[in-house]
């Protein structure tokens, strides 16, 4: 900032880089915004409210209140619920110096503007995961790895329902294997599970999700 204070600071973590838009003061400046080439972003408000929150699902712009305003899904994400409400470019102004600008999930372009001269860095990402089950390359978080090992449960769970709609007989159902997507995907979250650095409780909710 023209007060010399740190700005914006860009870290490595593990696999990932992470980048912090800090405010203008000296003592204990508060955290405006942390972007993670993940996928994972959540912007504040002054008065430490989250403002804005996205993952590699989509994201949603919430009131100060914490009433959402917002809701929107990226292309081709296949674990959000519901209908996929597509982007509407949304630009916030952090402080006086430091703006963002999300048009795409790949384009998410943190401004920095003083003194006439100004700074962009795109934090946006092309992290996803579609029907063919791309994985991000870096280790996927505790709440990434429940909402994976929940989408195999209920995505069994219309399997099963089709095949008592299909097949009332217990017989024949019993007959009948699982789809082989579904086979991969529950051996693949478990793979997943087993080399990401979770806790060991974390990792027997999963498989018991999973294996239910």
């Amino acid at each position: 900032y023209p007060s010399g204070h740190l700005a914006i600071l860009v870290v490595r973590e593990k696999n990932q880089l992470i980048c912090i838009v800090r405010e203008d003061k000296a003592i204990k400046p508060k955290i405006q915004a942390v972007f993670k080439s993940s996928g994972r972003s959540t912007c504040y408000y002054p008065n430490g409210a989250v403002w804005i929150n996205m993952n590699i699902q989509g994201g949603q712009y919430l009131d100060q209140g914490g009433n959402r305003v917002r809701r929107w899904t990226w292309p081709n994400s296949v674990l959000s619920p519901g209908p996929h409400a597509p982007l509407k470019p949304i630009f916030i102004s952090l402080n006086r110096h430091v703006g963002v600008r999300i048009l795409r999930q790949d384009k998410i372009i943190v401004s920095f503007l003083a003194r006439g001269q100004q700074a962009k860095f795109n934090m946006g990402t092309k992290v996803q995961i579609s029907d063919g089950w791309l994985l991000p390359p870096s280790q996927l978080d505790a709440d990434e790895l429940l909402l994976l090992a929940f989408r195999v449960s209920i995505l069994r769970l219309f399997d099963r329902l089709r095949g008592c709609l299909n097949f009332p007989s217990s017989q024949q159902r019993d007959k009948i294997k699982p789809p082989s997507y579904l086979v991969t995907q529950t051996l693949k979250i478990l793979e997943r599970c087993t080399t990401s650095d979770i806790s060991d409780e974390l990792r027997s909710s999963v498989r018991a999700i999973v294996n239910a």
